[in-house]
Parts: structure tokens; C-alpha cells; sequence
């Protein structure tokens, strides 16, 4: 799978540590180099049938439907794109006027996620995103009447601003829009955000943790209850629905990041790009690829797979390890995880997977960090 990061945004959320810049003055430079570098890239990926092209961000949806579908035609040139690929674009509401959407039908992207994160004006107003709560409702009837039907929407709970009420508002009109497919993440306060800031000033009030959690249980509670699957932590899906790319991630399979800040990953070994864009490009320019690269070891391998396939419905397979590690990774993973399953109702196991509960997933990063190998 092929992952395009858009290092391009209007303006910058208050909560967001993603790498992006609100200047496009370089974006065609930019876009040159991301072709130069799919190019250079070409055989990181030993399978050259691509499922799934992510467009990420940033916000891709400030590119034109033009520049986009070039950047797939770069993917068509070196690599098979199967006729059932998995095409996303993330895109902000106030993007996709009608213009915009209509020109995006007639480009290869078959799926939208679409950065709502609430339907209350003065959230959005806090959390300063570029759109507003008519934008997030019109943008989702936009796209649906254009005749797209694989959508996401993402959700933001836990924030000062978000009482129980709005919670399930904001809930409710996604499944009254009838979105087969919902992300939904606890806001978090990232080191040198805008909201890290205002925090510390003591000009908005801190996270409450019990409340994220809270909101959690009810996130889980209200979208089981309308037949959504929590198949991930932060995901939830209709039948069939499932998202291909983020799954792909889950489950161990290897993938391409291009674009500043993007990360690859081929089982053995993770790259990641440089985060700045002048020097991304200027390096690409002069045939140099801008990126550093770790070595994976078993240990690393198997940490990797304990923390992404614990976050699923799937979680850990048992099968899985001893086909890839030797017998002492299966029988350290059992002796850590008894630990828990004697304490509370955290995990649960059979003969072959080990699974988060639903209390389980209020702590799953501890839970996983505990069951690392520390080398």
C-alpha cells in the first residue's frame, strides 16, 4: 500500500503536532518531489500490486482533483493497481464545494475521510478548525449526493467543551447520515501545540481523563448499539466496511510513505522522511532520498505486532507468532499477559488469540507496553 503525506493546511488546529505548513507557495516544487521520490522508492515494496493509496495530512483536500489524480497515475506507472484498490483522500468540509467534489468524482478516489470532529460551532471555533458546524453537515450531503458511498468521518471526544449531551449529538447525526465507517480519538495535549499552550497560560481548562474515558465507554455503547463493529480501538465500522488501509497498518503489512514526515515500513526495517519541507524537497532535487532508517530485530518485530494487532478485534495470534519468532516470544507473551488476566477483567484469551476487553481498551497502551520486549 501506497501512503501520500500532504504537508499543506489553511490554518492549524489548536491540538495538532502533525506535519504540515500554512504556506502552499512551494506545493507544485513539492509535488515534483513527491514524484521523484515514488520513483526512487519503487522496489521498497516487494509486492507490486498496490490495495490501498491513502492521501494523509496536512489536508490533502487543498490539492486540486488534477494534482491528485497525477500523483495516482505516478503510483499506475510503477506499480499494478488492483481494480478493487482502496483510494482515500482525508478532506476538511470547507473543501468540498461542489466544484471540488465533482471533479474529484471523475479521479480514481473511491473513498472519503472527512475531518468533521464535531457538529457544535463553538467546538469547532476551540479547537480552531477551518470549517464550520453547516460546512461538516453540507460537505457529508455534498459527497453522498455526488455518489460516494464509502465514507469516514472522524470524531473528537474528551475536551473540556463536550458534555455528555453533545457526545451523543455528535454521534447520532453520523449514524442519522447513515456513515458506514466512524474514527473516533480522545483529544490528547501534544507537546508545543497551540492547546498545550492555552493550557499552561490557564486560558482553557485541562484534560479530564475520566471523562475521555467515559465518553469512551459511551463512543463503544452507542455505536454497538446502531450496528457499528469496534474492529480497532478508534474504529468503527458498518458490514463490510471495514477500512482497507488502516487495517493493512494493523495487521502487519508493509507499506510506502511518501511526502515530508511520511513513514515505510517492510517488515524488517521502518524509514521515515525528514520533516521540513525545504529540505524534503531540496534533497529529492538533488537525487538524494530524505529520509533515515531503523533496523528492526525480533524483539523490535515483535513489540510492533503486539502493539498494533492488540489495538484490533483480532488481536494477538498465537499462530502468528510461531510462524514468525521462535518459542520463547509465545511463551514470554503468555507469562506477561497471565499477569493481567489473573488481575481484572482486562484481556481475554483462547486457544489461539489474546483479546482486549472493553475495559482492557481504556488502558491498551499500557497493556501493550507491559507485554514488550525491553531489550
Amino acid at each position: 500500500m501506497i501512503y501520500f503525506h500532504i504537508p499543506f493546511c489553511k490554518q492549524a488546529c489548536y491540538y495538532c503536532d502533525f506535519h504540515f505548513s500554512t504556506s502552499m507557495q512551494y506545493k507544485d516544487e513539492m509535488l515534483q518531489a513527491m514524484h521523484m521520490e515514488l520513483s526512487m522508492r519503487t522496489n521498497y515494496l516487494e509486492n507490486k500490486t498496490i490495495n490501498s493509496i491513502y492521501f494523509g495530512g496536512g489536508t490533502p483536500s487543498t490539492l486540486t482533483a488534477e494534482e491528485i489524480d497525477r500523483l495516482i497515475g505516478k503510483v499506475a506507472d510503477h506499480y499494478e493497481i488492483a481494480p478493487d484498490a482502496e483510494i482515500t483522500l482525508e478532506a476538511n468540509p470547507d473543501d468540498l464545494d461542489k466544484n471540488k467534489v465533482n471533479a474529484l468524482r471523475q479521479t480514481a478516489v473511491n473513498r472519503f475521510s472527512i475531518g468533521i470532529q464535531s457538529f457544535f460551532e463553538e467546538d469547532l471555533r476551540w479547537m480552531n478548525r477551518a470549517h464550520n458546524a453547516e460546512e461538516a453537515k453540507s460537505a457529508i450531503m455534498r459527497v453522498q449526493d455526488a455518489g460516494f458511498e464509502n465514507i469516514t468521518c472522524d470524531l473528537i471526544y474528551g475536551y473540556p467543551l463536550l458534555t455528555d449531551l453533545k457526545w451523543k449529538a455528535n454521534m447520532q447525526q453520523l449514524i442519522d447520515f447513515q456513515i458506514p465507517h466512524i474514527s473516533s480519538y480522545a483529544m490528547t495535549v501534544e507537546k508545543k501545540t497551540a492547546l498545550d499552550h492555552l493550557i499552561k497560560k490557564g486560558k482553557t481548562a485541562p484534560i479530564n481523563e475520566g471523562q475521555s474515558a467515559e465518553q469512551m465507554l459511551m463512543l463503544i455503547s452507542h455505536l454497538t448499539d446502531n450496528g457499528y463493529e469496534q474492529y480497532e480501538i478508534s474504529n468503527f465500522a458498518k458490514p463490510g466496511k471495514h477500512a482497507i488501509h488502516n487495517s493493512n497498518y494493523w495487521r502487519g503489512k508493509h507499506y510506502l510513505g511518501i511526502g515530508p514526515s511520511a513513514h515505510s515500513f517492510n517488515g524488517v526495517s521502518r524509514s521515515w522522511n525528514i520533516a521540513n519541507n525545504a529540505l524534503y524537497t531540496k534533497q529529492l532535487f538533488q537525487n538524494e532520498l530524505a529520509l533515515e532508517t531503523e533496523e528492526l530485530s525480533l524483539d523490535d518485530q515483535f513489540n510492533e505486532y503486539v502493539m498494533t494487532s492488540l489495538r484490533t478485534k483480532w488481536g494477538v495470534d498465537y499462530e502468528y507468532l510461531k510462524s514468525n519468532f521462535d518459542s520463547d516470544y509465545l511463551s514470554y507473551l503468555k507469562k506477561e499477559a497471565d499477569i493481567y488476566l489473573k488481575q481484572e477483567d482486562l484481556l481475554l484469551k483462547d486457544d489461539q488469540y489474546l483479546v482486549l476487553t472493553a475495559s482492557g481498551k481504556l488502558i491498551a497502551d499500557q497493556i501493550a507496553s507491559d507485554l514488550f520486549i525491553v531489550s
